[in-house]
């Protein structure tokens, strides 16, 4: 169907949505693209792309604009929570022949990704209703006006109000994990992917170019501090390393909830779910934009092939399920960690955690 004038609709202009949009136009569609929020909200957050992020990216065609922004990650450290060594992933040795590994600001790959989309982003615009029709999605938004699309694709995020439209599955589940992220100016000098771990909590830090940090942290529960500063700084107060010189420079933090999404299905007539609407995780294994980015390749790919949307879709979710649900897997087997007695867990990550854990991608080294 490459090239093919099917009418489709992406919901959501974040990661997830201007990458599918950049993959589409590739293949030689020409979607619409539409976000509910006005253009220019976005949290100031680091983002950390592992190497089958680079890859997807490179299938994308965004590599090149890519590389100068942000930082190469070469290697990830792990610390107990007085600063002493745990474990280290040489991340070139695990990623070699895939990608290298870099963290950046969010909202400069959302730039490179919005002029990859090709910058048409219709911005207030919020699906109302859908209407599965025979061959068609008929879509009404909540100014009032109605379009039919022979697809449209829900990259709306965990909280996806398509999947909710569409009836492939309710809210997101909490998984249980308080998280805090913020972006520090001249702060310590962390120069890899350093994190502290403590019992139920952690505290990661990660260059992201031009003397920034991103910081990330989380604690088990299930609601938000009123305060999430002060919150913060005590919940870390006794962590040694660059954590108090840290927690000394903050003055805000951004504070939030981990959910997680589980379906049965990712379709249903013509409405698809990707990202984070149809397999978001906890951030453990920093997979989220790279499943976003990887979705976006092989659905492109699985439209071109098809003789039929149906069967796109169809041979899509085949191909995506295993590595999403690898994924799934593998970040809740790391977060059962949080739960073992530092005195046993470290030993244990002294003597095999750098094997451990790069073992937790060891899938998504293979082929899309």
């Amino acid at each position: 169907m490459g090239g093919s004038p099917l009418r489709i609709l992406v919901v959501g202009a974040g990661i997830a949505g201007l990458a599918v949009a950049r993959a589409l136009r590739l293949a030689g569609f020409r979607p619409d693209v539409t976000e509910k929020l006005p253009p220019g909200e976005c949290t100031e957050a680091g983002l950390y792309l592992p190497g089958n992020a680079a890859r997807a990216l490179h299938r994308l065609g965004l590599h090149h604009p890519v590389r100068p922004l942000g930082q190469v990650i070469h290697r990830q450290r792990f610390f107990d929570a007085t600063g002493a060594r745990l474990c280290e992933v040489d991340l070139d040795t695990l990623w070699a022949g895939v990608g290298e590994c870099r963290a950046l600001p969010r909202s400069d790959l959302h730039r490179v990704l919005l002029s990859g989309a090709g910058g048409a982003v219709r911005h207030g615009a919020e699906v109302r209703t859908l209407e599965l029709l025979p061959g068609a999605v008929g879509v009404t938004f909540t100014d009032g006006t109605t379009t039919e699309y022979d697809l449209v694709i829900g990259a709306d995020g965990p909280r996806s109000s398509v999947r909710a439209l569409a009836a492939l599955g309710g809210p997101p589940r909490p998984v249980g994990q308080v998280v805090y992220r913020a972006v520090l100016r001249d702060g310590p000098p962390v120069t890899e992917w350093t994190a502290l771990l403590g019992q139920r909590s952690g505290f990661l830090m990660a260059p992201i170019g031009a003397g920034r940090l991103h910081l990330y942290a989380d604690e088990a529960g299930t609601a938000a501090p009123a305060d999430p500063l002060a919150r913060l700084r005590d919940l870390f107060a006794d962590y040694r390393g660059p954590v108090p010189e840290v927690l000394a420079a903050l003055d805000r933090v951004h504070v939030g909830i981990t959910d997680e999404v589980e379906l049965g299905r990712w379709h249903r007539g013509r409405v698809l779910l990707v990202g984070d609407a149809a397999h978001a995780t906890a951030p453990t294994l920093s997979q989220g934009a790279a499943m976003a980015l990887e979705d976006a390749v092989v659905l492109a790919e699985s439209l071109r092939a098809a003789g039929s949307v149906e069967a796109a879709l169809v041979a899509y979710e085949s191909r995506r399920r295993p590595r999403t649900r690898w994924v799934r897997d593998r970040t809740r087997d790391r977060n059962r960690t949080r739960d073992v007695p530092p005195a046993l867990r470290d030993p244990l990550l002294r003597g095999r955690g750098g094997r451990i854990f790069g073992e937790h991608y060891r899938l998504l080294l293979g082929p899309l």
